[in-house]
């Protein structure tokens, strides 16, 4: 079902995507859920295995229908009309595996192609309205190294760039048993829970060339003066 939001209300939207419904990556959406309605945005998890029941991307060019449209049939395609173009905050839950993203998130990259590659009768409207999201990252893994994550956050961060998406905030919950990262140390519940609140609020930078730089990163620093005669580049 479609997020229902009150008048005002933002809307936040989880991309799950573990085959573990209650595992940890799950745990964590919840709890970033729970954040964001507790802050006053709408906020549901789409099952992104359930919604692309149809199976994996094919060869578009043999399977498309006659008007463009992907003839897989499954709810994907009501997810990305009803939810996904409807969100103001796109969430990519996922649990490591091989140091990347699972492959039902993957799949939902892939078969995304059919939007932006401007094969769809939709592709526009939903290119236009995925521009400007918030995205946020739920990770859950066994292993702590911390660079075990990197390649997965760089891909998200990509994909982010691409679709002129600030990318705001990750969330990394260590554990291997179901609802193992409750007894996380570092508390990635709360973090989620945190993020979710947030969302939208949270700092984004992500500076081109033509880029305005004020001389302070923080809204009330430039309010109180601080630093009003230093060159941008001051502290570099």
């Amino acid at each position: 079902m479609a997020l229902m939001p009150e008048d005002g209300q933002r809307r936040v939207l989880v991309l799950g995507s573990s085959p573990r419904h209650d595992g940890n990556s799950w745990m964590l959406t919840e709890a970033l859920i729970g954040g964001a309605r507790k802050a006053g945005h709408a906020a549901e998890a789409v099952d992104l295995g359930e919604a692309m029941s149809g199976g994996m991307l094919r060869d578009c060019r043999k399977c498309r229908q006659s008007n463009g449209s992907c003839s897989i049939d499954d709810s994907l395609e009501r997810v990305v009309y009803e939810q996904l173009a409807n969100a103001d905050a796109l969430v990519y839950a996922t649990p490591l595996y091989w140091y990347g993203m699972s492959a039902t998130l993957k799949n939902f990259f892939d078969r995304m192609i059919c939007y932006m590659s401007a094969s769809n009768p939709r592709s526009t409207e939903v290119v236009e309205k995925l521009r400007g999201k918030r995205v946020a990252l739920l990770i859950s893994s066994e292993e702590r190294y911390p660079a075990s994550p990197m390649s997965l956050i760089l891909q998200i961060q990509e994909i982010s760039r691409y679709m002129y998406q600030p990318f705001v905030g990750v969330v990394q919950g260590f554990g291997n048993k179901r609802g193992e990262v409750q007894y996380d140390p570092l508390d990635p519940v709360g973090a989620a829970a945190k993020l979710g609140a947030d969302i939208f609020d949270l700092y984004h930078s992500d500076y081109q060339v033509d880029t305005d730089r004020p001389n302070a990163v923080w809204e009330e620093a430039r309010q109180s003066g601080l630093d009003l005669d230093e060159s941008p580049y001051a502290d570099i």
